[in-house]
């Protein structure tokens, strides 16, 4: 099982092991849950990130689907 140290900084490194096990690297964000006095350490997903693909588009001119969207925003 990887072991990592906390620093006096509070600061830790994810043993290379477990960062290719969850293919992260630096500059990733870690998610952590306290479960019954455990913790659960996760890769982050950015909130944005969580809608992508929800919206399904067909081809068309991003300018004028802009404009449309901000003529409908007004009539509300």
């Amino acid at each position: 099982m990887p072991v990592s140290r906390i620093t006096s900084k509070y600061q830790t490194t994810v043993p290379k092991e477990v960062r290719e096990r969850l293919s992260i690297g630096a500059a990733d964000s870690l998610e952590w849950e306290i479960r019954n006095g455990s913790a659960v350490v996760r890769p982050a997903t950015s909130r944005l990130s969580r809608w992508a693909g929800i919206v399904k588009v067909g081809p068309g001119s991003t300018v004028n689907d802009v404009k449309l969207a901000r003529r409908m925003r007004g009539r509300q």
